[in-house]
């Protein structure tokens, strides 16, 4: 049930080791953080997600821009798995109820079948999950673009260039928490609570960050 993320998450607010005043930066997907004032490193060194282009759930054009000056979480998935996706959309709901009201929040799926997922595929399946239009995005398009956005883009494959490479079929678990200025902030498993419990809190860091 989505209330038993909700409460971890406040357990986990009520224990003063989770918390913390900023968040790292990710450059690669090594996943190795980088807290830039420490390092020495300016902001404009970080990764910048790149421009994109995408149709989502409603037919409707979705770009960086949908995204412009707001905190979002990304993954991909495609609707006829039946191994880690259902638990995936499960917790991108959880996401989805708990910042429901927040305007700076919002959550973008990416099929990694779009040969399969047609706009209308993917609203029938937004439709089954009751999801809120305008709050959280399910995008079809290029298979080529869809994959290097999750490669090069997000990092959301940690074996990219170690042991698989772009033709291979892309199957992750990884939530990716992105900033208002499109830097990557935060690596989780999407399958597991307590990791999206500790990305919802990373979230409120990030809200309060100038």
């Amino acid at each position: 049930m989505r209330i038993n993320l909700i409460i971890l998450m406040m357990i986990l607010l009520g224990c003063n080791s989770v918390e913390v005043e900023q968040l790292p930066y990710f450059n690669s997907n090594d996943y190795t953080p980088i807290w830039p004032i420490e390092e020495g490193k300016s902001i404009a060194e970080m990764h910048v997600v790149k421009d994109f282009q995408f149709i989502d759930q409603r037919g409707n054009e979705v770009s960086n821009e949908t995204f412009n000056n707001k905190i979002y979480v990304t993954d991909f998935f495609f609707t006829t798995c039946p191994s880690i996706c259902p638990t995936l959309t499960k917790n991108m709901m959880q996401l989805h109820d708990a910042f429901a009201e927040e305007e700076d929040i919002l959550l973008l799926s990416h099929t990694v079948m779009p040969w399969v997922d047609t706009a209308e595929k993917l609203n029938t399946y937004a439709d089954g999950y009751d999801v809120k239009y305008g709050k959280y995005y399910l995008v079809t398009g290029d298979e080529h673009e869809i994959y290097d956005m999750a490669r090069t883009a997000y990092f959301a494959d940690e074996e990219f260039g170690f042991t698989v490479d772009k033709s291979d079929f892309l199957h992750t678990e990884k939530f990716i928490l992105v900033d208002k200025k499109r830097h990557i902030r935060g690596i989780y498993s999407g399958i597991v609570e307590s990791d999206v419990a500790r990305l919802m809190l990373d979230i409120r860091t990030l809200q309060k960050e100038k």
